[in-house]
């Protein structure tokens, strides 16, 4: 692939109703998987995953057989398929949040899968219940493969940014509440407890992490960024150099460093740029945290 071709453009004004159109389907099928799956540390559970179609729950345990749902947006069908044989696909179209969950139901019924979920939507201003849900009603498929192209590039530089750690690190994984695709390392120690916090933050933060990923926007005025922060917050490091420094930028607001994907999309190698970003980030908060990089570092 060109750099065009894997890293295209993604305004958000012209693909907002389908990014959140698509962001409650996908917020359906992940709650289907976390209905039958068990807790794994930090939500694991959790994600859907980048595969060579589009996003994937991997295997659900079900009974005394699996079965997984794909995101396919090169065909443009959600699948689903089980260990025993049974195999059937929903047209991803225009069409109503309710009338998608009706028919995901449905064909997940028609399958012997049972479920119920909490129909309520996660990390969205003004949720609607699913079932309710008649605002949401867009897909334009080009926009929806631009965003999985971006997801598979940036997918692809996660996992070599991984490969230089050797301590716990997170697979790559698309968190379907804030729709941001993610990973993160953990120096093994049990981070403070953080005040106020609720049960999803408890076990999310519950040892030190850095995190980086790519959150493609939400809403009027926002653009997709590339993102990398600590938890806990080191101090200082909001007034760490980072790289690329014409790019990289700390927002104050979100206690994080940013890069609009727009300037990683621009770049002679997009690929070398957000691989300094996510190392040059890391870099300054482990080291300012403390961390014992001599061991966990490859």
């Amino acid at each position: 692939m060109t750099n065009n071709q894997a890293w295209p453009a993604l305004p958000l004004d012209e693909w907002e109703d389908t990014r959140a159109t698509l962001h409650m389907w996908m917020q359906m099928v992940g709650k289907v998987r976390m209905a039958f799956s068990p807790l794994i540390n930090h939500w694991w559970e959790v994600p859907l995953y980048v595969n060579a179609r589009g996003l994937t729950t991997s295997p659900i345990p079900h009974g005394d057989e699996i079965f997984e749902i794909q995101f396919d947006f090169i065909a443009h069908t959600l699948d689903i398929l089980t260990s025993g044989g049974a195999r059937a696909s929903l047209t991803l179209r225009p069409c109503s949040v309710a009338d998608f969950y009706r028919e995901l139901m449905g064909t997940l019924q028609s399958l012997g899968i049972n479920v119920k979920i909490f129909t309520l939507p996660s990390e969205v201003i003004e949720p609607i219940h699913f079932e309710k849900d008649d605002v949401h009603a867009s897909y334009d498929s080009d926009y929806a493969n631009r965003f999985w192209r971006i997801l598979v590039s940036a997918d692809t530089v996660m996992k070599e940014f991984n490969s230089r750690f050797i301590g716990k690190v997170s697979p790559v994984h698309l968190f379907w509440g804030g729709m941001d695709l993610a990973a993160s390392r953990f120096s093994g120690r049990r981070a403070p407890e953080r005040p106020g916090a609720d049960l999803v933050q408890r076990e999310g933060y519950s040892h030190e992490v850095s995190s980086v990923g790519f959150w493609p926007g939400a809403g009027p005025g926002t653009d997709a960024v590339f993102y990398s922060y600590m938890a806990p917050v080191p101090t200082d490091f909001s007034k760490s150099q980072v790289r690329p420094a014409a790019k990289a930028f700390f927002s104050n607001e979100l206690g994080e460093f940013l890069m609009k994907y727009e300037d990683v999309r621009l770049a002679d190698s997009p690929k070398d740029v957000l691989l300094e970003f996510f190392q040059s980030t890391y870099e300054a908060g482990a080291t300012l945290a403390g961390w014992d990089r001599a061991t966990l570092e490859r």
